[in-house]
């Protein structure tokens, strides 16, 4: 892998940064407070250690910060006005999670794991395939 920069917005527009490093890990997380701060059944999370941080290019007084308090590493950060989540540093360690979905750019690496699989959803994807669509179905 090689360091890159790495692009994204929230859905409003008004918060938007950079990330430079080396993206070591891309986990589609499906732990209980991975799904409920994203509402869906899993996060799709890259992880860069030792990264250059983050640079907010745009609205970093828009975000809001939440620790969950008896949670050693999970937290959140997320757009003031569209509730979008956005990249965290974790404190202590240089780390950056990056939430997918949030991305303007291509990373170049691709998802390796369904980590906290036990603990999905029943409803959540399955390994299986589903159907495909390019839009909405009919």
């Amino acid at each position: 892998m090689t360091t890159e920069t790495l692009t994204g917005s929230c859905l409003c527009g008004a918060v938007a940064y950079e990330v430079k490093g080396e993206p070591a890990k891309f986990y589609h997380c499906h732990c209980q407070r991975c799904r409920k701060a994203s509402g869906t059944g899993h996060c799709s999370n890259i992880i860069i250690p030792e990264a250059d941080s983050i640079t907010w290019t745009r609205g970093q007084d828009q975000l809001t910060r939440y620790k969950v308090p008896e949670a050693i590493r999970f937290s959140t950060c997320f757009c003031n006005t569209c509730g979008s989540l956005m990249p965290r540093e974790i404190p202590g360690g240089k780390m950056v999670i990056i939430p997918a979905g949030s991305l303007d750019s291509q990373p170049a690496i691709k998802p390796q794991a369904r980590i906290f699989w036990d603990s999905r959803s029943d409803w959540s994807c399955s390994e299986a395939q589903v159907p495909v669509f390019a839009e909405y179905p009919d």
